[in-house]
């Protein structure tokens, strides 16, 4: 329970949520509940510390009782959701977990390397408003990152948008970074970012426009032949930026 707890005139107690939940009658005794707080039990919860739910997962910190529930619900040891956006996946667990699982589950293409060069095919272009295609996984820097691609509406405007997700936490993923390249017709177009952790969902990081767009008239360029066939090449790497202790500076370690 957390404060303001209550208690009835016959002395039993309930949290402010419950309160609201039983109509302001003891579920007890059903006699009401009125206003009067617990102010013995507000004080011995405050006396209180308490190891993070998240434990079992490696989180060692303990904290007092009223910090708990802030420090869970940003706590780094705390279960990822799928990052897979094909479905609305409900699975939840640590990276290993994760990775076997869209592994065995969603068939999605693995791959070891820091280097990608993927060909994205639809026949008739017209038909592509709203679709994913398959994500790829790269084991890369003994890390784990997934390529989306997918095509969306941007206000009118129908775009493909590329970006790459890091398996892990924000702080983990701001060492390492991505430039991703569509060429075509003597042209070319390059994206570098940092890649996102997948504790920001993928369409938190679409909506947030974080990655390679390119509209469809653009796509279609540099697909070449007739325009109406969608065959797009995008080519990528991803590179870990290391800090340099004299200037602190970050220079990038490229994998070759």
């Amino acid at each position: 329970m957390y404060p303001p707890i209550h208690q009835c005139h016959n002395g039993h107690t309930l949290c402010s949520t419950c309160k609201t939940r039983v109509h302001n009658r003891c579920p007890t005794c059903r006699q009401e509940l009125g206003d009067i707080r617990c102010l013995a039990l507000e004080k011995v919860a405050e006396s209180l510390e308490l190891p993070c739910k998240f434990t079992s997962l490696g989180c060692p910190e303990i904290f007092p009782y009223y910090s708990k529930l802030k420090h869970e619900a940003l706590c780094n040891f705390s279960p990822y959701n799928c990052p897979y956006a094909g479905s609305e996946c409900a699975a939840v667990g640590d990276i290993p977990f994760l990775v076997a699982h869209l592994r065995d589950d969603h068939k999605v293409d693995m791959h070891t390397g820091c280097t990608f060069n993927h060909r994205y095919v639809k026949p008739n272009h017209q038909e592509v408003e709203n679709a994913t295609w398959m994500l790829t996984v790269f084991h890369c820097f003994g890390q784990y990152f997934c390529l989306h691609f997918e095509a969306f509406q941007l206000g009118m405007a129908p775009v493909y948008m590329a970006f790459l997700h890091f398996m892990g936490d924000e702080i983990e993923a701001r060492n390492s970074s991505y430039s991703l390249e569509v060429e075509g017709n003597g042209r070319k177009l390059i994206w570098e970012g940092t890649p996102r952790s997948i504790r920001d969902g993928h369409r938190k990081v679409r909506d947030s426009h974080d990655g390679l767009i390119i509209q469809r008239n653009m796509a279609l360029f540099f697909s070449g032949g007739d325009r109406k066939e969608l065959k797009l090449q995008v080519t990528g790497r991803i590179w870990k930026e290391q800090q340099n202790t004299e200037g602190g500076a970050c220079i990038p370690n490229l994998c070759s």
